[in-house]
């Protein structure tokens, strides 16, 4: 992965110090997709298909989704077995029954559970597709080449950067996400989180353990 350092900060929401492969910005380019993304949506306004208020609040609405809504999905999992049941089968159903409509963006939500022997981790070797119904914008990180490449080359690698060694018996499992098919790891409950509800294990679920960079540790 290109860059110079690692780092430890704390993403303050879930308390636990993460370690992060440095990225640089990219905001501030006018790539080619960004042009193209200006170009159809003035076109759209202007042949009166949508109105700039509809793009603005689709923008507000996605701004406003945040890592929290991906926890709320985990906890209720881990607190309600038929709930967990119904998420392995149907995520985008299962999802729905709390209010995060997929279908909204057109895409279907696979869940993958980690356990014992299987560590998932999800990627998008194409672009960004992302779950931010569930998760918010994506972090910078996940939209990098050097993170998109080299998560499915080299999966133990790129985990051993962000601070997770895995056992060797533990399989790594790398899910690629297209424009219609999302993922979000299921991590493993922690052991002595059994006296935690739900709500207080919506605190200790990151964002990272949804994408499988990380794990969910007790507090």
């Amino acid at each position: 992965m290109s860059h110079d350092h690692d780092h430890s900060h704390d993403h303050g929401d879930h308390g636990h110090p993460h370690r992060h492969p440095f990225q640089p910005d990219h905001d501030d380019t006018l790539t080619y997709y960004r042009k193209l993304e200006i170009a159809v949506r003035e076109l759209l306004i202007g042949k009166n298909i949508i109105t700039a208020d509809e793009v603005r609040k689709a923008v507000e609405d996605i701004d406003s989704r945040s890592p929290e809504g991906g926890a709320r999905v985990v906890a209720r999992a881990w607190t309600d077995a038929a709930f967990k049941r119904a998420l392995l089968e149907d995520g985008t159903a299962a999802c729905a029954s709390m209010g995060f409509d997929m279908a909204l963006n057109d895409a279907r939500l696979t869940v993958v559970e980690n356990t014992p022997d299987v560590h998932n981790m999800v990627v998008c070797t194409l672009c960004s597709c992302y779950p931010r119904m569930l998760l918010g914008i994506p972090p910078a990180w996940y939209k990098s080449r050097a993170y998109r490449s080299r998560s499915v080359r080299e999966p133990r690698a790129v985990l051993r950067e962000f601070g997770l060694e895995l056992a060797e018996h533990v399989s790594v499992r790398v899910h690629d996400s297209t424009a219609d098919l999302r993922y979000l790891v299921l991590p493993l409950r922690p052991a002595g989180t059994e006296h935690m509800s739900e709500a207080e294990l919506v605190k200790i679920v990151s964002r990272d353990s949804m994408i499988g960079t990380a794990i969910v540790r007790a507090p």
